[in-house]
């Protein structure tokens, strides 16, 4: 699987999160969510990170998967 590029994120003064995917808004973090997300930001992968958060960590596999036998 690819790795995911592309994600940026930014902590604003109300203590909300940004993430961004290719400059464009891709979610909004507040509160527990934000503190959560950043303390696992520092510690792992970034990118991985943010993906995950975004939902976007799905990268080339979802054309196999439809054509599961689970997924009909």
């Amino acid at each position: 699987m690819p790795k995911p590029q592309g994600f940026s994120y930014v902590r604003r003064p109300d203590g909300t999160v940004l993430i961004t995917h290719r400059e464009r808004a891709a979610t909004t973090l507040r509160g527990g969510r934000a503190e959560k997300f950043l303390a696992e930001a520092e510690v792992g992968d970034g990118q991985l990170v943010m993906a995950r958060w975004t939902g976007a960590y799905k990268i080339g596999n979802e054309r196999q998967a439809r054509s599961h036998p689970r997924n009909r």
